[in-house]
């Protein structure tokens, strides 16, 4: 009877070893704290690698963002038989005389006009100080005198002028970093398709797909951005500066070219523009016309966010005012005037690329809405 006695039956599982402290709870979080500090330290090793390649990388997306800029009028060239030779030196040259023109501007609102704006600005700001005295309610005096030297100082600063100079030329050493945007730029409206292909060699099936619709997002993304932020930039310069000029407030011009700059800096560059233009109409011709200034900033910038914005920019920046303050915050942090302007654009093309993560329309899992019978 012993040989047809039933055998136990054999342990599916791996045999159980002795206790481990890194399958408990605390074994757990310490797994999970080890992968952390590993995800952040590539992270860091990451930005230390960026930081000392920043004029390379400033300059590459320069030249990108431009080059998605003018796409569309490449492929209607070559669309049109003009040999792409051509096409891409007429877009290069069309880029350069642009920019070339808006600089001029800058440069000399301000270093010839800087210092007549400040003046007015600090002068605004002592008068609204003395109404600041008459109200009803009382206002730290000290308070005010503290951020009233901050704001001067930081005006008055020659700092200032210099440091908005290396914003707009996008780089350190401004004839090293233009010289390099200038060539990767040439190449990028010549052969960007190319070099996209190229550097997708690697990729098979889906990847290939999504990676084919991530650089296609990214090139429309940054393209209706630059293409419409510029045009809403122009008419917030002209609306403001026609009104202005009615006005009869002195340094017109000027103001309407900071407006224009600024706007490229959402939310917060239209908010500084508007109070600067106040301040100086303040000074020179009373409050009456200082509040009918601010009430055309304010009418420009309904125009802009209700109508100009949706039809020009289209789905280009479907972003929330949060996280446009953040990404601003944190362009600003890392990388002064210049990364506050183009906080934006790239943030809007890290959405864009989770919008299209699984197909045209069909974004990443994380970000797709939930079905009502899944909340």
């Amino acid at each position: 009877m012993a040989l047809f006695a039933r055998k136990p039956p054999k342990p599916s599982g791996p045999p159980a070893g002795p206790p481990s402290l890194w399958r408990d709870g605390y074994g757990r979080v310490a797994t999970r704290s080890l992968q952390t500090l590993l995800v952040l330290g590539l992270v860091a090793a990451l930005l230390f690698l960026m930081s000392q390649v920043g004029l390379i990388l400033i300059a590459v997306i320069l030249a990108l963002i431009l080059a998605s800029a003018m796409s569309p009028v490449i492929g209607w060239m070559r669309r049109r038989g003009i040999p792409s030779m051509l096409a891409t030196w007429a877009a290069l040259i069309a880029i350069l005389v642009l920019l070339g023109a808006v600089g001029t501007l800058i440069v000399w609102a301000v270093r010839d006009q800087w210092a007549d704006l400040a003046d007015s600005a600090v002068d605004g700001f002592n008068q609204l100080q003395d109404y600041f005295k008459d109200l009803p309610f009382t206002i730290d005096e000290e308070q005010i005198d503290s951020f009233k030297e901050t704001i001067t100082g930081f005006l008055t600063s020659s700092q200032f002028g210099s440091g908005a100079l290396a914003g707009v030329s996008a780089a350190t050493s401004f004839l090293t970093g233009l010289f390099l945007m200038i060539v990767v730029l040439f190449f990028f409206l010549k052969d960007g398709p190319k070099i996209w292909e190229f550097l997708l060699r690697p990729f098979r099936g889906e990847a290939y797909l999504r990676a084919r619709r991530v650089g296609d997002k990214t090139v429309s993304v940054l393209g209706e951005y630059v293409r419409g932020t510029a045009a809403v930039a122009a008419v917030d310069a002209i609306g403001i500066g026609v009104g202005l000029a009615i006005l009869g407030v002195p340094l017109a011009l000027p103001l309407a070219i900071i407006v224009f700059v600024f706007a490229f800096i959402p939310i917060v560059g239209a908010t500084v523009a508007g109070a600067l233009a106040a301040l100086v109409a303040l000074v020179a011709n009373g409050p009456v016309s200082a509040i009918i200034v601010v009430a055309i900033v304010i009418g420009v910038n309904q125009l802009e966010g209700n109508l100009l914005q949706p039809v020009l920019m289209g789905r280009s920046l479907k972003l929330h005012a949060l996280v446009i303050l953040l990404a601003l915050t944190a362009g600003t942090l890392i990388g002064g005037i210049l990364g506050a302007v183009l906080a934006v654009p790239i943030a809007a093309v890290a959405w864009g690329i989770i919008s299209v993560w699984n197909g045209e329309n069909i974004p990443a899992r994380p970000a797709q809405q939930k079905r009502p019978e899944e909340v």
